[in-house]
């Protein structure tokens, strides 16, 4: 069945970068193979739904992770996840890691963006030295996952000080309507 124009969603100019890790899936589930590639883990509660949700509402999605392209493949793959994301950024392609910039401008040009637009993409994830002080040094908007006890929560200088900060997966849904509703009426 077609969908209509009607149906299609509205043209969002929030850009949303993702870490995976601990952000979409928990960490702690993971099993690895020998060469230690991740070959399975279950996302974090509610996780599958923010994705899944901010993608059906248009909402322009990458990933951003530390790791190699086939773990992350695997997982999203398994998950139901892969085909949400426009692109996917690892740091076993770009040969670095963040809070590198290269990893985020990697992103940025995936997505056939520029600088310009470095004020209208959030990144959202659970480390406060890598996604938040990365996200931070370049200005693009970060958004700190405190969901796991596993990595610190209270950053270590100003760098890592997050713009917002969010509990649990299905609170990005809100924080991104809220972030492009702004943005809309900053464009008018």
């Amino acid at each position: 069945m077609s969908q209509q124009a009607s149906d299609d969603p509205k043209p969002r100019n929030l850009i949303i970068f993702l870490d995976c890790g601990d952000t979409i899936i928990d960490e702690g589930t993971e099993v690895r193979d020998a060469e230690g590639t991740v070959i399975s883990g279950n996302v974090i509660p509610g996780a599958d739904v923010m994705v899944k949700t901010l993608a059906e509402r248009g909402f322009r999605l990458a990933i951003v992770a530390d790791g190699t392209a086939q773990s992350f493949k695997n997982l999203l793959t398994l998950n139901g996840l892969y085909d949400c994301f426009e692109t996917l950024i690892y740091s076993e392609t770009i040969k670095a890691s963040k809070p590198s910039p290269r990893m985020f401008k990697a992103a940025v040009g995936a997505m056939d963006l520029r600088e310009e637009d470095y004020s209208r993409i959030i990144m959202v994830g659970n480390n406060l030295s890598r996604d938040v002080r990365g996200a931070n040094k370049l200005g693009i908007t970060s958004v700190f996952l405190g969901w796991t006890p596993r990595y610190p929560k209270t950053p270590a200088d100003e760098t890592e000080i997050p713009r917002y900060s969010i509990g649990s997966p299905l609170e990005l849904i809100e924080l991104a309507e809220m972030l492009d509703r702004g943005l809309t009426a900053n464009a008018s």
